[in-house]
């Protein structure tokens, strides 16, 4: 027997880590989890990464249960790693749901709520060391999919709502960040202008949250803040950088969205064609 899941990565409209609240909502790129009981706890990633996420998402799930038994994990990505589209939440809540539906169907095991199976995911990736805040907004978003609104120090849900269906443009620069690995203090200095983008997310203002966000965060993080900008000049809807890089997201209507490309295109990188996801971590 094996279980499959599939989790999609989110994009930002607040990040955390400047005042502990964020916004994030779900990307239509996503990891693909497949479980079966195994002698020993086996990961086997589709790409050349360290599996100790994978790892200790297994782990919490059979110390949940007290479950003495291996767990082989395979996964497969359309998320691009280490560039702010959260690819570590995305892994952590696969790994764990499709571990979680497994031993439940094997053992006859009482199944965890969708809270229960967040924290549990958050839980590793802080064992882990590759978030700041935890990610609940990240979480949260990749787990139920559209938009989340969240204060990530008490892992409380303020707003959670499908998102309008509209087109994303993500645009990745050459190079890997590592968000654990970010200048906290540098972003600190951000707190007081932060409040005020998360304040438009929770009035569901939530464009003018990720136009904000992006323009502080690229400042704060020497990203290249014309990048959004040329978006938005080009029309998109929104713009800016999501997570603590590389990538910058914009949000476009059939309208903008080839003029939003040909901007992007003066620049050594690569743009993806995606969408909103409004589904979420699935069993499939």
């Amino acid at each position: 027997m094996k279980k499959i899941v599939r989790s999609p990565g989110s994009a930002t409209v607040v990040n955390a880590i400047a005042t502990g609240c964020g916004s994030a909502f779900g990307i239509d790129l996503d990891i693909i989890a497949e479980a079966k009981l195994s002698s020993k706890i086996k990961c086997i990633p589709d790409l050349d990464v360290d599996t100790s996420l994978m790892e200790k998402s297994v782990a919490k799930v059979l110390n949940h249960y007290n479950i003495d038994t291996g767990v082989q994990i395979k996964t497969k990505s359309r998320l691009p790693l280490a560039s702010g589209l959260s690819s570590s939440s995305a892994l952590s809540n696969a790994v764990v749901a499709s571990t979680h539906y497994l031993l439940c169907e094997e053992f006859q095991l009482n199944p965890m709520n969708d809270l229960e199976l967040i924290n549990l995911a958050i839980d590793a990736s802080l064992e882990a060391g590759v978030t700041i805040t935890g990610a609940f907004d990240d979480a949260t978003a990749s787990y139920f999919g559209g938009i989340t609104v969240t204060n990530n120090i008490e892992r409380k849900i303020i707003i959670k709502e499908k998102m309008e269906k509209q087109k994303i443009l993500i645009y990745l620069e050459n190079i890997d960040s590592m968000t654990a690995k970010s200048d906290v203090s540098r972003m600190k200095l951000l707190t007081p202008l932060v409040e005020i983008a998360f304040e438009k997310a929770c009035q569901k203002q939530y464009y003018t949250a990720l136009n904000l966000n992006g323009i502080l965060y690229s400042g704060s993080l020497d990203y290249n803040v014309r990048i959004a900008i040329d978006a938005l000049d080009a029309g998109a809807i929104a713009s800016g950088l999501s997570g603590t890089g590389s990538a910058f997201v914009a949000i476009v209507d059939d309208n903008s969205i080839d003029d939003v490309k040909t901007a992007w295109s003066s620049y050594s990188g690569e743009i993806i064609e995606t969408k909103v996801d409004n589904s979420g971590t699935l069993l499939i």
